[in-house]
């Protein structure tokens, strides 16, 4: 794990790739959850029968809740104990290249893209590939934004 505790260490990694973080089991009971807390209750993702006779022959997890895996996952990879507030400050691209299937198991792949002054701090962007266990295409890959305050 990479610990970040100053700015400047930041912007030296700009470019880095961080590491991969443990595997990660998408669940049923996960998948349920999400769908209860976003009001998501789209049968490919909640109704394991018909899900079953499909057409990926199973139940799905949301988009979003692969993108809402991405701090957790990161977590094992880096930590930012930089002094200031650290902010979600956006997503600038996000791709589902491949249906996750539920019960299939995750990691992310974690780099620094650009590190950028602001007049509110320093912009930092990440690059994340999410694996399927098995699966040549991934899950998700996203490059999101983080403000770190001073």
């Amino acid at each position: 794990m990479r610990t970040f505790t100053s700015l400047e260490e930041v912007v030296a990694a700009a470019g880095e790739e961080l590491g991969t973080s443990q595997w990660l089991t998408v669940d049923q009971e996960r998948v349920d959850q999400f769908a209860e807390a976003t009001g998501d209750h789209q049968w490919i993702h909640v109704d394991v029968e018909r899900a079953a006779q499909g057409p990926f022959g199973g139940t799905i997890a949301h988009g979003y809740l692969t993108l809402s895996l991405l701090p957790v996952l990161g977590t094992d990879v880096f930590a930012l104990e930089t002094p200031g507030a650290k902010l979600n400050y956006g997503v600038n691209k996000v791709r589902f290249p491949q249906p996750l299937l539920v019960g299939k198991r995750i990691r992310s792949h974690i780099a620094i893209g650009e590190c950028t002054e602001l007049p509110a701090g320093l912009q930092m962007t990440l690059k994340h590939t999410i694996e399927i266990e098995g699966e040549a295409k991934p899950a998700c890959v996203a490059e999101t934004v983080v403000l770190l305050l001073p």
